[in-house]
């Protein structure tokens, strides 16, 4: 089979969805708690908004959006962010209040140190040191 023939036009992950309850939560706990950045907040249909949030001068945004109807809020997201100072970070997260681990995982090599934290709805992410 053709390389060619089995290539899209994708060039990289934009965004992920998390589902909130409330996205005005959502934000205060992305960009009040995490320090992210608020790109996009843009009312669309009947009284939705599509919200997009983003560390400072990270390429991929999460878009905190209200569930499908039957969809649940409070899972884990599958999405790791990464993490220049991994102790400073689970330690200044906690002392703000944030649901995060007791402790830093370190497992060894070649796997770096992590822990989760849960936003307000119980949504979990993983924390990564870079270069582990």
């Amino acid at each position: 089979m053709s390389e060619t023939g089995t290539r899209t036009r994708i060039t990289e992950v934009g965004r992920v969805i998390v589902p909130v309850s409330d996205q005005d939560h959502a934000i205060d706990f992305y960009v009040g708690q995490l320090g992210f950045e608020k790109r996009a907040d843009t009312p669309y249909g009947d009284g939705a908004r599509w919200i997009e949030l983003a560390p400072p001068g990270g390429s991929t945004a999460i878009a905190v959006v209200h569930p499908r109807e039957g969809d649940p809020v409070g899972r884990e997201t599958g999405i790791a962010l990464t993490s220049d100072d991994i102790d400073a970070d689970h330690a200044g997260l906690r002392d703000r209040g944030v649901d995060v681990d007791p402790e830093v995982m370190r497992m060894g090599d070649p796997v770096p140190p992590m822990f989760w934290l849960r936003d307000q709805d119980g949504n979990s992410l993983l924390v990564v040191q870079r270069g582990g």
